[in-house]
Order: C-alpha cells, then structure tokens, then sequence
C-alpha cells in the first residue's frame, strides 16, 4: 500500500525531537513500504530544518540526499529534487529557487519570471524581470 509521507515525520527522523518520536519516526521508515515523498514535503522539510532547527545547508541537502536513497521511499521527481538539492547546497539560493532552476532545466525551460537576483546563479536559466519589461 503507498502511503504519502509528511514532514513531521521526516522532521521528527531526521532531528530525534523529541526522542520517543524521532525513534518512532526512524523505526518506521526503516520497516515501511512504499513511502512517497513529494516535493512539496521536500520543500516544507528543508523549511523546516533551515528555520527551525538552524541547520547548514550542507547538513540538510545529505539528509535530505539520505533520505531519498532510502529503499521504503519513492520520490515524485527524484531527478529534479537532487538537482535541486545540488543547487541549493552550492549556489546557496533559497529551496524554491533552486527548483525552479532545476526542474527549468529539466522540462527544457530556460527563462524564469522573477524579481529575485539569486536567480542568476543558475547558469541554465535565464531570469526574467517583470520590473524590466515593456507593457504596451
């Protein structure tokens, strides 16, 4: 049976807090089947480790590359999340940044409207400022 797996889940794996539920949370990836982690749990989970729990990019994009390795989990758009994952820890640009980057150049879509400069750092995208565009 697939079953969707949330953040706090993750969360609770991935920081041991609190203890009975962190190792509630490991013993349960370890034994399930057929998790499927979706992007936007992704994303939320990387929120939530970044502001939260103070933790290093470095830290969250190996667990988060952990956790996607794991044989009970199946994820929506593994390609991309990694991709983004690769960005996120290197150009060191926001999350949704970084997938916007990624899944660009993975669809063949190389032009993103956006006012964020960070944007840039993705060498495969071209941004798109609306603030500098003609409206006729």
């Amino acid at each position: 049976m697939k079953t969707l797996l949330d953040t706090n889940v993750i969360v609770r794996h991935l920081t041991q807090d609190p203890a009975d539920l962190g190792q509630a949370a490991t013993k349960f990836l370890a034994s399930a089947d057929d998790l499927v982690l979706t992007d936007v749990i992704a994303a939320e989970t990387v929120y939530v480790l970044q502001s939260f729990y103070r933790t290093t990019r470095p830290v969250i994009a190996a667990a988060m590359r952990a956790l996607i390795a794991m044989k009970s989990v199946t994820v929506e758009h593994e390609g991309i999340l990694l991709h983004c994952l690769e960005l996120y820890e290197t150009k060191r640009i926001d999350f949704a940044d970084a997938y916007l980057g990624a899944y660009g150049e993975a669809k063949n879509i190389n032009t993103v409207a956006s006012f964020d400069k960070d944007l840039n750092k993705c060498r495969t995208i071209t941004r798109l400022d609306p603030a500098n565009q003609d409206t006729q």
